[in-house]
């Protein structure tokens, strides 16, 4: 073997996102400072390096390239092998090779650094006070790219031609914006002004002189901002052009001006985000543990969900009737100026009319955006895909997405098994994502949103267009919900593929669980949500499932129950409690606070719709049990937006300790009131890991029905003896918790799986998810949780995908 001093040579290929990070310029500082020889270039997404010099430096450079990559860096695969050295002198950064068939990672826009920071507030800096100082290790990518590879100009800063001294450092390999493709300054970069909107239906913008009134010229940026400041100081409602669209943006201590942002937006009652300037000024608002920390200061700097302080000096209208205030801390140069300006927390929420895609361009913001801001803070970069803000919080000291998008997406996910074709799973109709895959590489979609109006529809259909761009897929396959009614599934057909594939919603739910933790064999599933169109016809939503990606059986649900009104009670708690009364109605007592001040023709409607089976569906929904709990304990009979009852019922219980209620979990042939409908699998039988066959040549059976009437009766006749709400709050969420887990259990013991994957928008929920996986440790089983994607339905397109790529390769191979 060769001494630790003997010159010796080594290759390396690193995959990854290793491009447009400036990892180029990093390896070559890292080899200058081992004293080692050699060349690197990028190749279409991989980076390949020559290097000689001693053994023990080689083993330090290689440790390097791991321990200190750039912040934007992820490597994916290094592998190495030695050559004879050839005598090379210095280190050089050679010419790229480019190969246009190849994918390459594209990374997400991130927040300011630390020296770009530090820059921006020295007043002896060139870019002091500049809005738009980025480096290689911060800043827009995704937002700013148009095609790939990332170079300057194929991204919107191709009209911005840099100064000599910008240049200068973009050619400087010592430099940290040497390739920096955002770099720029005030000379030669992008500027900010003030406008407002002339009287008349679609005025053009004017630009304010703060002297001079009305002007063709940019003002000096510290001018526009402190303008900027003074009119949300007086109350007013900013449209405030950053990274991936507008936000609109409110003084979040002024209720009045808060209230006047929800009118003006059409957000009646949903929480509204809010971004401070410093972390001290986050730990005045919430409570922020170390894994909060970790996340509000990371380089996404998302929204994090906090429990929020009895004496936050923010309106109450920010997030009413709830315990938790959804906050993030500055990431952009101009969000840094602006809140050190302000001096208090400013609301800062998506620049929408409520459930529409985020405003991108000046002109679209002034046409969508003019009956709700009083002026607008614009600039001239252009943004080339919307981007809403990641929202997430901690459960259990772990991290759960609420929302992915800016910082995190386009980041391909891994595949457990790949996909013989590329496909795109197009995902569902609330809170919609779609996944374009190209053998193990997911590439989830930011948020797009309900599709529910024709714009979300257009950003679906611009989206999808740019990922296939970026990513260099042509999808031969889709992959859509069995909905028939899902705008998504009609989404699918006009793509006009060569196949499309069926998956059932709450099956996504959790093969896309199981396939984020790398499991492609079965798993018990507990997909708990507000809706999944079922085998029977009939409204899923608390459904236990063994999986695998191909298979699936339904082994246990929630007794069924009559949904009048169907979507209607989704708005109406009090219908979906009338619907669990309708199977006891001798319990009437026990509901009198979910149908006080219900009017006799309202009840009397919903009534007969129930009586006679009209726009009444039978569920077995998780999400409407919650709404009828809130409605039994009094908590809301009316909701202005999905899930707000649950929210609030979540709010009211808190963290209290409590003891579950009585939530009997029945075998299905002793149910009273009728048997339950058998689901059915895709296809072939599912063995379990006993080995033992589940599925059969005839429909499986149910085995277990999970039946809430006596905990809905409990709540009710306790409330209605005085026990205090929250307490029965808690116990609620303790009884739903220790049945699920009950039913789970028997479920493993029937199968012999140990591994329970937990899918669907009820584990947003932060106490159910931590009872249900506490207690499942606790009976020695492993809880599955999502990690890199949202329980919701924003999960949805993965776990379709998920579900495709097995079944085709299952094809291929058969």
């Amino acid at each position: 073997m060769p001494s630790s001093t003997q010159l010796q040579g080594l290759r390396l290929h690193l995959r990854g996102v290793v491009q447009g990070v400036g990892f180029r310029p990093f390896v070559h500082r890292l080899a200058i400072r081992h004293g080692l020889a050699g060349r690197v270039r990028n190749e279409s997404g991989s980076v390949f390096i020559e290097v000689e010099g001693p053994g023990d430096a080689l083993d330090a450079f290689v440790a390097g390239l791991t321990t200190d990559a750039p912040p934007l860096a992820s490597i994916d695969e290094l592998r190495r092998t030695d050559f004879e050295p050839l005598g090379l002198e210095g280190f050089e950064i050679a010419p790229s090779a480019s190969q246009p068939a190849r994918r390459l990672p594209v990374s997400p826009d991130v927040a300011i650094c630390d020296p770009c920071a530090a820059e921006l507030t020295d007043p002896a800096d060139r870019r002091h006070g500049y809005p738009f100082i980025t480096c290689t290790d911060c800043g827009p990518r995704y937002t700013v790219i148009e095609t790939m590879p990332y170079d300057r100009e194929r991204t919107s800063m191709r009209v911005f031609e840099q100064c000599p001294t910008c240049l200068a450092e973009y050619a400087t390999p010592s430099d940290r914006r040497y390739h920096s493709e955002t770099n720029s300054c005030p000379a030669c970069g992008p500027r900010i002004w003030l406008a407002e909107p002339k009287s008349g239906s679609t005025p053009p913008l004017q630009t304010l002189d703060t002297q001079q009134g009305v002007t063709g010229k940019t003002p000096e940026p510290r001018r526009v901002l402190d303008e900027a400041v003074e009119r949300l100081l007086e109350g007013e409602i900013l449209a405030v052009r950053g990274l991936g669209g507008f936000h609109l943006a409110a003084d979040a201590t002024n209720d009045a001006a808060v209230r006047r942002l929800r009118r003006r937006k059409a957000r009646e009652a949903k929480p509204l985000a809010v971004m401070v300037g410093t972390l001290e000024e986050a730990r005045r608002l919430g409570e922020v543990g170390p894994e909060e920390e970790a996340l509000l200061t990371s380089r996404e700097r998302p929204i994090v969900l906090l429990r929020r302080r009895p004496d936050a000096p923010i309106a109450r209208a920010v997030a009413p009737c709830l315990d938790t205030v959804g906050l993030m801390l500055a990431y952009t140069p101009l969000h840094v100026l602006l809140l050190e300006r302000v001096g208090r927390p400013l609301v800062m929420t998506s620049g929408n009319l409520s459930e529409e895609p985020i405003a991108i361009s000046n002109d679209e913001a002034e046409r969508r955006l003019q009956r709700i801001a009083d002026a607008f803070l614009l600039h001239d970069r252009e943004i080339v895909s919307r981007y809403d803000d990641s929202v997430l919080r901690v459960v259990a000291g772990q991290p759960v997405f609420l929302r992915r998008a800016r910082g995190y997406a386009p980041l391909p996910i891994a595949l457990p098994v790949a996909a013989p074709v590329p496909l795109v799973a197009v995902g569902p109709h609330l809170k919609n994502t779609f996944t374009l895959v190209h053998d193990h590489s997911a590439y989830v979609s930011q948020h797009v949103g309900d599709l529910e109006n024709i714009e979300t529809l257009e950003h679906f259909q611009d989206t999808l267009e740019r990922y296939e761009t970026l990513f260099a897929i042509r999808p031969e396959v889709a992959v859509r919900d069995k909905h028939p009614g899902y705008l998504s599934t009609r989404l699918a057909e006009e793509l006009n593929l060569a196949r499309i594939l069926d998956i059932q919603h709450h099956h996504a739910h959790i093969a896309g669980v199981a396939a984020e933790h790398g499991i492609s064999g079965p798993v018990i599933g507990l997909a708990f949500d507000g809706t999944g169109y079922g085998d029977d016809g009939n409204v899923w939503g608390a459904e236990v499932l063994v999986s695998d990606l191909v298979h699936y059986e339904r082994l246990a649900h929630l007794r069924y129950a009559p949904l009048p009104g169907s979507d209607l009670a989704m708005r109406r708690p009090w219908r979906t409690a009338l619907g669990y009364l309708s199977l006891e109605p001798d319990a009437g007592p026990a509901f009198e606070l979910a149908l006080d001040r219900v009017s006799e023709r309202e009840r009397s409607l919903a009534e007969r719709q129930i009586e006679r089976r009209l726009n009444a569906p039978l569920a077995s929904s998780l999400g409407r049990l919650f709404d009828a709990a809130a409605a039994v304990l009094g908590v809301r009979r009316v909701a202005r937006y999905e899930g707000q009852a649950a929210m609030e019922l979540e709010a009211l219980a808190g963290t209290r300790p409590a003891e579950p209620l009585p939530f009997p979990v029945v075998d299905a042939g002793l149910l009273p009131g009728g048997r339950p409908v058998p689901s059915t699998h895709n296809g072939d039988e599912l063995a379990g890991a006993s080995g033992a066959s589940l599925g059969s040549s005839r429909a499986p059976r149910t085995h277990w029905v999970l039946d809430p009437l006596p905990l809905l009766i409990s709540l009710g006749q306790r409330i209605a003896a005085g026990e205090d709400r929250a307490d029965l709050a808690a116990r609620f969420h303790e009884s739903v918790a220790a049945a699920a887990v009950e039913v789970a259990a028997r479920a493993c013991e029937l199968t012999g799986l140990e591994a329970v994957a937990l899918g669907g928008g009820c584990f947003q929920n932060a106490r159910l998810l931590a009872s249900v996986t506490a207690r499942l440790q606790q009976r020695g089983l492993r809880a599955l949780t999502p990690r890199a994607l949202s329980p919701n339905d924003g999960g949805i397109s993965y776990g379709q995908a998920a579900v495709a790529a097995a079944t085709l390769h299952r094809e291929v191979e058969a």
